[in-house]
């Protein structure tokens, strides 16, 4: 079931990649230039539809689509060694605005998206451009009190260290 989701997921980016009229490079674009704790939004994007999200922990990138185009992309920090971010297709689990860690000494974790149940979550956090959590999708806060208001329950996540995964799903043109 789970390939079936990422095959579907992957499915929407590429038809995406090939719809008329709607720009979706800039942001993919856009996305390649960010700098640590930085992220952009597409204001004019539409507001209603399905939304997905998928996580390049190579590129520590994160893609929001909308209606299977692009309208948002934030630097994040993932896990580090030995604390890894796992890969696969999750949903959003769990939603709370003010959260703090049960594990990690009372940590604020700010717009806490819970993705698994032993603890993985997207929230904001500090961002030095590198892999530095303890498994945690760590965003950017302005970012992150912005996605918290268009996901819900239930809204699917594409976690990959794959780069042809990441690719395809970021509509990015291949060479």
């Amino acid at each position: 079931m789970t390939r079936l989701i990422a095959l579907a997921f992957l499915a929407c980016a590429a038809a995406s990649a090939h719809a008329a009229g709607r720009p979706k490079l800039p942001i993919v674009e856009k996305a390649l230039r960010l700098k640590p704790g930085q992220f952009v939004w597409d204001a004019k994007a539409d507001m209603t539809g399905p939304v997905f999200l998928v996580i390049d922990l190579r590129a520590q990138r994160l893609l929001l689509y909308r209606n299977t185009v692009p309208i948002a992309a934030s630097t994040i920090s993932t896990g580090s060694d030995g604390r890894e971010t796992p890969t696969g297709v999750f949903t959003i689990l769990q939603k709370e605005v003010v959260h703090r860690s049960r594990t990690y000494d009372d940590a604020p974790m700010p717009y806490m998206q819970r993705l698994t149940w032993k603890g993985v979550s997207m929230h904001a956090g500090h961002l030095p451009g590198y892999a530095a959590s303890h498994g945690c999708i760590r965003l950017p806060k302005g970012f992150a009190k912005l996605l918290y208001g268009v996901t819900k329950i239930g809204t699917p996540v594409m976690i990959t260290d794959s780069r042809a995964a990441a690719a395809a799903a970021s509509t990015r043109p291949r060479k």
